[in-house]
């Protein structure tokens, strides 16, 4: 009985030579290494977009004007930045909660203090006329309260800076504000752009 012994030979040039190894091996190096930079990116976006949702929503607010009783200074549709905090000043421009509404009016008077206001407009605290550089034009306005009128403890006299249209703490209606009632200080309009910047 024959037998025959068959060589088998190996063709190497179906294997890849250890450059093309070296080649692959980065390449899957530099797979996982951008997945895993995309993904950590990813989350470093997610959470400083978190954070600045959650600093505007808590300290810096940002609201649109709706109305008039704030023009000149504040326009419909401008959209401007609030800063919560305390302590405020006559001449500064509060946002504060009112029937489910926010509103935004000026501060005039503080907690004591005395308001009166003649029959052309002029506003009068503790006697004496405050200066009033942001107004275009004066007026009694809509006002139902007894003059001279003394600001109760712990809260805040506001008008509008259009006298004659805005509703704030001369009418009964709104009255004075409560510390607790402000969403914050208005300090900064950033829309449109033509009014960018700081509000006066």
């Amino acid at each position: 009985m024959m037998s025959t012994n068959k060589k088998h030979t190996v063709d190497y040039t179906d294997f890849p030579t250890t450059g093309q190894l070296k080649k692959e091996l980065d390449l899957e190096n530099y797979k996982r290494s951008y997945a895993r930079i995309f993904r950590s990116t990813v989350f470093t976006l997610i959470t400083v977009a978190a954070a600045a949702v959650l600093v505007a929503v808590l300290f810096m607010p940002v609201l649109q004007i709706y109305g008039t009783s704030m023009s000149p200074t504040l326009t419909e549709g401008n959209i401007v930045l609030s800063v919560k905090g305390s302590g405020f000043e006559t001449g500064d421009v509060v946002a504060f909660y009112y029937n489910n509404k926010i509103l935004v009016k000026r501060v005039i008077a503080q907690p004591g203090q005395w308001v009166d206001i003649s029959k052309d407009g002029t506003v009068y605290v503790n006697d004496m006329p405050i200066e009033e550089p942001y107004l275009t034009d004066k007026a009694f306005g809509e006002c139902d309260i007894e003059l001279p009128y003394q600001v109760p403890e712990s809260r805040i006299f506001v008008m509008g800076d259009h006298r004659s249209v805005s509703i704030d703490s001369r009418s009964s209606t709104i009255g004075c504000i409560a510390e607790e009632q402000i969403v914050g200080k208005i300090e900064f309009q950033i829309w449109p752009l033509s009014g960018f910047g700081f509000v006066k």
